[in-house]
């Protein structure tokens, strides 16, 4: 069944967090490399039936959040975000004000610090709307429940029928947008008791135990675990390329690793021959099982003649993504005479985890010569080799659904 398109989602992420301690709001601590947030935004981003994504920040957060979505990759859906306000219902209402000229026909409202949200679970609340004007994902409470006070223990409460709360709470825009505009000034708990109050029916969706709201540190390490085993397929693919040179005079620079360097001979190729680059694409392409460069990008496709092939990486790079994968590490090693390569390491280094949009400690490239033994020995040409290691969600974990 397909949800309607109009669908936006209101992620609440103006909070300082008190609790969670340390120099940051918890939305923007370091989470498996990216802050919480770029997280929460990109399950939200991805999903085929969200439409908009809107987020209500502190005034002061306008840098850190800039930050959060530079570690995601650019969506037009992504609207700019809005300030919040003194307590989470005015930041509730003010983002959703923001969506009002837009219209949606639902919305999911979301905690900026709740970063495991899967595809399944925003999926139910979506189709949840379908029948009731509120739907709220709930995960049933387990533990035996006791009553304390004043450091002691008293009776046990009784946990039939009691569940846990989660978002994101979906509704229908209307409804909601007019709930939180009837209750300006109180102080409600979260936006389900504001439909409660304005006597919308709740529909329960099935919630999920690793959708998990990070509040303290010890959640922060939690998470991370999580997300490691979620992606606990691991896989390595090697790539290798070669290109040889043109006569001597024929260039004053060859592209190496996604960076002009000099040198006297030009490199043969369809594309601008980049064997740095060509040799990685393949190690990824290959660790994903998708086949090879030559398959996405034939030599003999008029319109892949000189082009950059930092864009061969970027596709290689977008289909992990579509994966729901990440690429862990990129190791290279460039085989010639000349040019020097020790020189322009650092900048290879940097283009090329700029290209993959991961850390630059990911990335490696190393150069060696084969002792003037070989074509490269005889300067001939240019060869790489090159080895990458990808992430992909593990099938039949817990929560991935």
């Amino acid at each position: 069944m397909t949800s309607s398109p109009s669908t936006a989602v209101l992620i609440v992420a103006a909070g300082r967090g008190h609790r969670f301690g340390g120099e940051l709001p918890k939305q923007y601590a370091q989470l498996n490399g990216a802050p919480v947030l770029s997280h929460t935004l990109k399950a939200f981003l991805t999903h085929p039936d969200v439409a908009h994504v809107v987020t209500a920040i502190h005034p002061d957060d306008r840098a850190l959040y800039d930050a959060a979505v530079e570690a995601v990759s650019p969506s037009d859906k992504l609207l700019a975000p809005v300030h919040g306000g003194a307590e989470r219902q005015d930041s509730v209402r003010f983002g959703l004000e923001a969506l009002e000229t837009l219209g949606p026909a639902k919305v999911l409202i979301q905690d900026g610090a709740r970063p495991m949200a899967t595809p399944g679970l925003i999926t139910r609340v979506i189709q949840g709307l379908d029948d009731h004007p509120a739907a709220l994902p709930c995960v049933a409470v387990t533990d035996t429940l006791k009553r304390v006070a004043d450091g002691l223990v008293g009776d046990t409460v009784d946990r039939t029928g009691l569940a846990r709360a989660q978002t994101p709470q979906g509704f229908r825009y209307d409804d909601i947008l007019a709930a939180h505009r009837a209750v300006v000034g109180e102080a409600l708990t979260d936006d389900a008791a504001v439909a409660e109050r304005a006597g919308l029916a709740i529909g329960l969706v099935e919630g999920a135990e690793d959708n998990l709201k990070i509040t303290t540190q010890d959640d922060l390490v939690r998470a991370d675990g999580m997300l490691a085993a979620r992606l606990g397929d691991v896989r390595t693919g090697s790539g290798f390329d070669v290109h040889k040179f043109d006569a001597p005079g024929t260039a004053s620079e060859i592209m190496l690793c996604g960076i002009p360097v000099p040198h006297d001979c030009d490199t043969v190729g369809h594309s601008d021959a980049d064997v740095g680059l060509h040799a990685l694409t393949d190690a990824i392409l290959g660790a994903i099982g998708a086949g090879d460069i030559g398959e996405h990008f034939p030599p003999s496709d008029p319109q892949w003649k000189g082009a950059a092939s930092w864009k061969f990486l970027a596709h290689a790079a977008q289909l992990v993504a579509e994966r729901g994968g990440v690429i862990a590490s990129a190791d290279i090693t460039i085989i010639c005479e000349r040019p020097k390569v020790g020189p322009h390491r650092p900048a290879m280094r940097a283009r090329v985890a700029e290209i993959l949009d991961i850390d630059e400690e990911r990335v490696s490239v190393k150069a060696t010569t084969t002792e003037a033994l070989g074509f490269t020995g005889r300067r001939e040409g240019i060869a790489a080799q090159s080895v990458a290691t990808v992430r992909l969600p593990l099938a039949g974990v817990a929560g991935v659904a």
